[in-house]
């Protein structure tokens, strides 16, 4: 570590009783860097062994699988694309999704207001700061920053989008097209989502096809998929602004997702990072393309043929990072299990039955864990 690291420590060992949870609770890492920063605040600094190895750049880039939502549409490459996307699941529990038919237009405004909404003052941020995580619309900052004893460099804006109905007037009516952009994208990416859904359940071997009279096949949507469509969407922006010593904190920790699927959108600066054989290495962006991740709640219904995805955000000296993460799932109050399809004598049940209301209490009690899907975990059948 450098000479800012081992000032950095000397900071953490004489300033650590001074400060307060709530002192940082209250305003953000967003606050702190517009009151100017030179040093990561002492709350901020992960354990040694907690850090990344070294600043952005100097890591391994990866190339993610490619899944062209295109062909997935197509009747003569769907065979094939849906083999890809089980490789890419099995293997990678991550890939990147082009030609998804999201238009520019719809992508490029909610990065645009999501940017104009972190640039809003402290004052008109603040005033969504919750502790309550069922809030449908919540302002805070870190991992769970209602529990963690080190924070990490990220604010973010979670909006619950399911019902839009109900939740909408929940949400900040500034900037003032906020609401209308956020619908929009809401609309859109849960269209896809459950577009991809579908090729997702045909690749476990749970869509059913029945001949019809001629040469033409109808796809059977069977309960399997019904039992999806009405489920949650929770949209997470985050931005983490450029920090003066990178090597020292996170902008998240490493953590699996929750739910079935998470579309990510995100800027051209490189952040994310998924642990792939063992090592830490860095996501290429690809333009115009969502980064879709497994979550817990599909590879719990997979029976662990699809893995969710560990992954954590490192943040860089220059430059702040925006991105929006569409998180999907079963309705909240449904029980999710392995599909007995996917059970038998072979592969026996590997993981107990969970809901929502389990993820929330469970994260609600810890601290971040590292380096471990340790919600996922607790949930596996030994």
């Amino acid at each position: 570590m450098g000479s800012s690291g081992a000032v950095a420590d000397t900071n953490y060992r004489e300033n650590k009783a001074t400060e307060t949870h709530d002192q940082y609770l209250q305003k953000g890492v967003r606050h702190l860097c517009e009151g100017g920063l030179t040093r990561v605040p002492t709350k901020y600094i992960l354990p040694k062994e907690e850090r990344p190895n070294s600043a952005i750049g100097g890591e391994t880039i990866l190339k993610l699988p490619v899944i062209d939502f295109a062909q997935l549409q197509g009747s003569s490459s769907r065979s094939q694309a849906l083999n890809s996307l089980a490789k890419a699941c099995e293997e990678f529990g991550i890939f990147q999704l082009i030609n998804h038919g999201i238009t520019d237009e719809v992508i490029s405004t909610m990065t645009d207001v999501s940017k104009r909404f972190f640039e809003l003052p402290f004052d008109e941020r603040s005033t969504y700061m919750s502790k309550d995580m069922a809030s449908p619309a919540r302002y805070g900052t870190s991992f769970n920053q209602n529990n963690d004893e080190v924070f990490c460099w990220r604010d973010f804006l979670k909006l619950s989008c399911h019902p839009l109905s109900d939740s909408v007037p929940s949400w900040p009516s500034s900037p003032v097209d906020l609401r209308e952009t956020v619908v929009n994208y809401s609309k859109n990416t849960n269209f896809l989502y459950l577009e991809l859904l579908e090729a997702v359940m045909e690749s476990l071997g749970l869509m059913e096809t029945t001949e019809s009279s001629g040469t033409d096949k109808i796809d059977t949507r069977t309960s399997t998929l019904d039992e999806f469509e009405d489920g949650s969407q929770l949209i997470v922006v985050n931005c983490y602004p450029a920090c003066p010593e990178p090597d020292l904190t996170l902008g998240i920790p490493p953590h699996s997702d929750y739910g079935i699927l998470t579309l990510l959108l995100q800027d051209q600066v490189q952040g994310l990072q998924i642990q792939h054989q063992g090592k830490w290495v860095t996501v290429e962006p690809l333009p115009n393309s969502f980064i879709v991740n497994v979550g817990d709640h599909l590879e719990i219904f997979s029976n662990g043929r699809y893995k969710s995805v560990l992954h954590r955000v490192v943040v860089n000296s220059s430059k702040s990072r925006i991105s929006v993460a569409s998180l999907h799932s079963m309705p909240f109050d449904t029980v999710v299990r392995p599909s007995p399809k996917l059970v038998d004598e072979a592969n026996p049940i590997r993981y107990r039955d969970t809901d929502f209301a389990n993820f929330l209490e469970y994260i609600a009690s810890r601290d971040h864990q590292t380096n471990s899907k340790s919600f996922l975990q607790s949930r596996k059948l030994t």
